[in-house]
């Protein structure tokens, strides 16, 4: 286990509940903890809750009972610009989340909003593009590149934030086995500046690659192996 960086969990989950359209509860009086510098995978079979849970986490859902506190603020109160420099998320389907014309000003876009200077927006794409293997593509438009580079595209404008925490949903999908690897080095580097992550995957390879600790959620609960 990697070192504790902070006494107190980064995301602490309190007896949720959510269910779609007053059905039945996906997810039924649920806890649990996250810290920094912790890589925890989710698993579970199909429909069993691990996309919504993801999406609780970072506020895209709200749960119907229950509360979820970031660095020990209720995330209700918490404004989605403020919990975007706390918290990153990828997709799925990382489309969702590409809408600029070209991957250079997607992976930038962030950034646009802040004052910081062309020149330092510049450099941390271009690094960003060189660590992703995007080489070739920052000019192209996000939607006529292929699914893993798309991927990665969405990965790389999460990763610009520079956000404490991440919460990846099944991030290998469409990624070859020396990219899978270069991910791999990526997420360590990560987690050994503190970085604390929870990632949705069915990718058996990649969890026992680096996972501290793998969840499952099944029957609407939660339970550690």
């Amino acid at each position: 286990m990697k070192e504790d960086y902070y006494n107190k969990p980064f995301i602490k989950v309190n007896n949720i509940s959510f269910s779609y359209n007053d059905s039945k509860y996906i997810l039924n009086n649920v806890n649990a903890s996250f810290k920094k510098g912790e890589f925890t995978a989710i698993v579970g079979p199909n429909g069993s809750g691990k996309t919504t849970f993801g999406k609780l986490l970072c506020g895209i859902l709200s749960p119907n009972k229950g509360d979820i506190l970031i660095e020990n603020n209720d995330l209700s109160n918490i404004s989605l610009g403020k919990l975007g420099q706390k918290v990153g998320y990828l997709f799925q389907e990382p489309e969702r989340q590409l809408f600029n014309p070209t991957v250079f000003k997607e992976i930038g876009f962030a950034h646009s909003f802040m004052e910081n200077s062309e020149d330092k927006i510049e450099k941390e794409v271009e690094k960003l593009i060189n660590d992703f293997s995007l080489d070739g593509l920052k000019d192209s438009s996000p939607y006529k590149i292929s699914r893993g580079e798309r991927q990665r595209v969405a990965l790389a404008s999460i990763f610009i934030n520079k956000p404490s925490f991440l919460i990846l949903d099944e991030p290998t999908t469409g990624l070859d086995l020396v990219r899978k690897e270069k991910l791999v080095e990526l997420l360590k580097d990560l987690l050994k500046k503190g970085i604390g992550m929870i990632v949705i995957s069915h990718d058996n390879l990649f969890i026992e690659s680096i996972a501290d600790r793998v969840l499952e959620i099944s029957g609407g609960d939660i339970y550690e192996l």
